[in-house]
Formats: structure tokens, C-alpha cells, sequence
């Protein structure tokens, strides 16, 4: 149980990678958005499958890690990353946009990212993100309704 904890949570160990392990969670998540972006049911699926682990198994992780939220918990910004860009219109460049500013965001933990990240647990590790992506989506719903980009 404890090793599908760790390939589920790092998102099949790309969490544990030394070099930025949320950005490559979150470009994940993007990839995965790429591949069923035109297939409704399967990605509304895949985000609420994705947040379902998280919250099931990112408890676990923390006391596996021995740390709140550790850096190796990745399956919150894939799911983030997915949720970012639901119901976006596909468009290359709002596609790249929409990872900019979900990393801005989860980086930056705009209010009340920051002040919900402090619960352990799934709530923290995977609330924050969902929160960013959600300042995420509000963006590209704006510009993708202003300008047309599709």
C-alpha cells in the first residue's frame, strides 16, 4: 500500500525528480489535458479521479514523507493544472498561459491559498491548488470571452 501511496501522490514518481517536482506535476497534468481536452466525460473524469486520490491518499503521504506537503506530492498540481484549463476553449497559446499563471499561482498562494495550505492533511496539500486553479480558470474564461482565441 505504501509504495501505490508514493506513485500515486508523486504522479508515477515525478514528484521525486530534484529538479522543480511541481512544475513537472503541473506539466503533467497539462499533458494529460492535451490528450482528452476534446473528450469531455474522460477529463471532467479524470479531474474529479485525480482530486479523489489526492484527498484519499496525500494523509498518507505526509507521514510516508515525514513532512506536511512534501515537495514530492505532485498528484495536487496535476489535478490543479487540469482544473485550470476545464471548459478553456483549446488554444495553443492560452494552453502555455494557463501554466504560467497556475505556477504563478501556486507559487504566489494568493488569499486564501496561503492560509489553507497551513491545514495538514489532503485539505492543505490539495486546497491550494484548487485554489490556484481556480484564479486560473477565471483568468483564461476572461480573455478566452474578450478575445475570442479559438
Amino acid at each position: 500500500m505504501r509504495r501505490l501511496i508514493k506513485i500515486t501522490t508523486s504522479f508515477f514518481y515525478l514528484g521525486h525528480s530534484p529538479f522543480m517536482p511541481g512544475m513537472l506535476g503541473s506539466l503533467a497534468g497539462l499533458l494529460i489535458y492535451f490528450v482528452v481536452k476534446d473528450k469531455f466525460p474522460i477529463y471532467a473524469f479524470s479531474i474529479l479521479f485525480l482530486f479523489i486520490l489526492g484527498v484519499i491518499f496525500s494523509s498518507e503521504a505526509e507521514r510516508i514523507y515525514k513532512r506536511k506537503d512534501a515537495q514530492m506530492i505532485v498528484i495536487d498540481e496535476a489535478c490543479g493544472m487540469m482544473l485550470s484549463m476545464f471548459l478553456i476553449p483549446y488554444n495553443f497559446w492560452i494552453m502555455w498561459l494557463g501554466f504560467l499563471l497556475f505556477r504563478l499561482f501556486d507559487i504566489l498562494k494568493p488569499p486564501p491559498a496561503r492560509a489553507i495550505e497551513k491545514f495538514s492533511g489532503a485539505f492543505g496539500v490539495m486546497f491550494d491548488d484548487i485554489i490556484a486553479a481556480i484564479y486560473t480558470n477565471f483568468i483564461l474564461q476572461v480573455i478566452t470571452r474578450l478575445y475570442h482565441t479559438h
